[in-house]
């Protein structure tokens, strides 16, 4: 069985939402890379340890006003 080695990138938007991204593929407009890579996984596991609150950053100014 051959072992994935896809490598992928943590991304954010303008809203503060996070997502992955294939590395070998230009990061699309409005995101950007915020320097951890690494298989699937690990920055999956990264985006979970970090974004705590869903909540597009849009909707949290609003209410914390």
């Amino acid at each position: 069985m051959q072992q994935n080695t896809q490598q992928w990138l943590v991304v954010v938007n303008g809203e503060e939402q996070y997502s992955v991204w294939a590395a070998d593929r230009d990061v699309p407009q409005g995101w950007r890379a915020i320097g951890v890579s690494g298989a699937k996984e690990d920055c999956l596991d990264h985006i979970e340890r970090v974004w705590t609150d869903m909540r597009p950053l849009s909707l949290r100014t609003a209410t914390a006003a």
